[in-house]
């Protein structure tokens, strides 16, 4: 439809349908994200470098993989668990029952529940970035929430607690908890936080002293290392934890003692393991509570211990898609990942650190050392977290005893037979001064 106006004796029609249509969109259009979204699809440019990585193999938890073919046999395991919590729950709180009044009681338990998130279904909705799956999915996304939540809560709680039957599959098949330890930390597979804590509380029993924030990292705990630290809940209070992703975010930056924000520096790139060590730099395994805490003091680099796994380019693709989505959470762990993928650039640097116990590798050197090379592909970093252990690597290389030093064993001491000449050269040296001698003598 279009109208007409008249300006400076010229006709001008004018579409009324495309106006209204504009002002609706100018109405909902923003240049800020709300605060509300912490669940994001992935960027396709991080999602085609691996996309693996990215996907859930056996478990949807949450709206966005819901419901797809390979994860549709999966359903049966979450209600087994609900049944399964169910029956403990009234069980715990009533004694010996006879089935029918059991069975009543179970649907009491289950009715509150079905009610508690639908109390917050609007809010677990705006989780989700580009998406209104309150609205889209109905009645389907409250089921989905109950259903992935009471799986997840009770997983950790069987993990930790030893509640799990006999016949559980998911503890009497090895490969489930490999499955597991993947689909729970991407980022297109969360549901939010306090939907977990609004079901764990709902179904806590008196026996129960372990928080869901204790038991959670309890599950991963060796997600980076071997010898993971003690669990201090405390840590976490007043945090606003987002989801399960986000607390294994925080529980490595909330440790960190060494990591200072330098907002007036830029990226800076930092010589490889080898190059290091050609200057003299030493390489120590570190103490630090968290993986992140790497310094350089006395010429030596320490670095936390890390555990390379099958599940280690999944946390590290996912945490790093996070940071790069959400505006308020800062590329710490980003930065981090760019400070090893400078330092591994051949297999020789991967040995180095593998030797030094730094890297608890489980993975052969070439997948080990690959997936750190491709590691930092696409991303992007604006506030640099380790500047200052750049500045003191840079500083330390540049002097000049370091410059020669990594000068002479780069060119001399990288070959055998380069080692050979210079053994010779040293050897006919002494002969020649010993027969310099001899003569005056």
């Amino acid at each position: 439809m279009a109208a007409q106006s008249v300006r400076s004796n010229e006709i001008v029609l004018i579409d009324v349908g495309l106006l209204a249509s504009l002002k609706v969109e100018l109405r909902d259009a923003r240049l800020s994200m709300p605060r509300s979204y912490c669940i994001f699809n992935i960027p396709s440019i991080l999602f085609r470098h691996n996309q693996s990585s990215f996907l859930p193999n056996c478990f949807s938890i949450g709206p966005m993989h819901h419901g797809k073919n390979h994860l549709v046999a999966a359903e049966k395991i979450k209600l087994k668990y609900l049944k399964a919590l169910l029956g403990r729950v009234v069980t715990s709180g009533h004694g010996t029952m006879s089935e029918e009044s059991k069975e009543i009681e179970e649907q009491k338990v289950l009715s509150d529940l079905v009610n508690a998130v639908n109390s917050i279904e609007k809010q677990a909705s705006a989780c989700y970035a580009g998406h209104d799956f309150a609205a889209e999915l109905g009645d389907e996304f409250v089921r989905t929430l109950l259903l992935d939540g009471v799986f997840v809560v009770e997983l950790f709680r069987k993990d930790v607690e030893g509640v799990k039957e006999h016949d559980d599959p998911i503890f009497s098949m090895s490969c489930m908890m490999q499955f597991l330890h993947h689909d729970l930390i991407l980022l297109e597979n969360q549901i939010p936080w306090f939907v977990l804590e609004i079901l764990f509380e709902k179904t806590r029993l008196p026996c129960e002293t372990k928080s869901l924030i204790e038991l959670a990292l309890s599950f991963f705990a060796n997600t980076f290392t071997s010898h993971p630290p003690l669990i201090q809940p405390s840590r976490f209070k007043d945090q606003n934890i987002k989801h399960i992703l986000d607390l294994l975010r925080l529980s490595l930056v909330l440790p960190s003692q060494e990591i200072k924000k330098n907002t007036a520096a830029g990226w800076q790139p930092i010589r490889s393991v080898t190059r290091l060590k050609e200057a003299g730099v030493k390489f120590k395994k570190g103490a630090a509570e968290s993986v992140l805490d790497i310094k350089f003091t006395n010429g030596c680099l320490e670095i936390p211990s890390l555990l390379i796994q099958e599940t280690t380019e999944t946390i590290f693709r996912n945490l790093i898609a996070y940071e790069q989505c959400w505006t308020h959470c800062p590329p710490i762990f980003t930065c981090y990942a760019k400070l090893l993928d400078n330092l591994i650039d051949t297999n020789n640097d991967m040995e180095i650190l593998c030797k030094s116990e730094i890297f608890d590798n489980w993975l052969s050197l070439d997948d080990s050392t690959q997936f750190f090379n491709n590691l930092y592909n696409d991303t992007y970093v604006k506030e640099f977290y380790y500047s200052e252990l750049s500045d003191k690597l840079d500083g330390h290389c540049r002097r000049w005893w370091p410059q020669w030093r990594a000068y002479y064993v780069h060119n001399y001491f990288t070959k055998p037979w380069a080692i050979a000449a210079q053994i010779y050269a040293v050897i006919m040296l002494v002969l020649t001064v010993w027969q310099t001698y001899i003569k005056k003598g």
